[in-house]
């Protein structure tokens, strides 16, 4: 997920919750990337076992590659080194940034969760994160978002900052032009894709019209 002119948004895809049928998922995930661009994707199974873990990155990550998708881990940056993946993402309760870059290297892309503060996110710059995530944007189901943040975020730290910003939280193709037209340089997606009415692929496509309508905004 290499950091684009700031006047590009693309779509960050996060996986499930729990992937009950892996292989299904990863029919499902193909037919999405093939719909459209998509620069990431984060492979995120709170509390799953290692191997279970081990196992959606095998899978998910080769069908990722394939597409030149970048393929992130959710809060374990000692498993996904160990796994291979192309970068890390942690939260505020998880392990730091500088423990993420020690382990998995200096060409990993590590991102950071930083609320709706750009405080958090200028620490997270300065510690050497390639980007930095703000939100919840709007009410979410997939996970308790603690914070609710607003769109200028995104529009300062634009204007003051080089690292990318990602928008997440209660994203959908209904309310994604708005956020790509305050500067987002990435949004992340998962019950907007996933649980889409008319499908993932369908999904993708609106959520990547909205980017360019937001785009055309700015």
């Amino acid at each position: 997920m290499t950091s684009k002119p700031s006047h590009d948004c693309r779509l960050y895809l996060i996986t499930l919750p729990r992937l009950d049928d892996l292989a299904a998922f990863g029919r499902t995930l193909a037919g999405a990337l093939d719909a459209g661009d998509v620069a990431a994707l984060q492979i995120r199974l709170k509390d799953a076992p290692d191997d279970v873990i081990a196992a959606a990155v095998d899978v998910l990550g080769t069908i990722a590659r394939a597409r030149n998708v970048a393929v992130i881990l959710n809060d374990r940056p000692d498993l996904a080194a160990k796994l291979g993946c192309d970068g890390v993402h942690v939260g505020q309760s998880d392990a730091s940034c500088a423990e993420a870059r020690r382990l998995m290297g200096p060409t990993a892309m590590i991102g950071v969760t930083c609320h709706d503060s750009r405080h958090l996110a200028m620490e997270a710059a300065e510690a050497g994160a390639d980007y930095v995530a703000f939100g919840a944007f709007f009410p979410t189901t997939t996970k308790d978002a603690p914070t609710t943040a607003d769109p200028e975020i995104l529009s300062i730290w634009q204007e003051t900052m080089a690292i990318p910003c990602v928008a997440i939280g209660g994203i959908t193709a209904d309310n994604a032009a708005g956020l790509a037209a305050a500067g987002a340089d990435f949004l992340a997606v998962s019950a907007g894709v996933w649980n889409h009415p008319d499908g993932p692929a369908a999904a993708v496509k609106a959520l990547n019209a909205a980017i360019a309508e937001g785009l055309a905004a700015r």
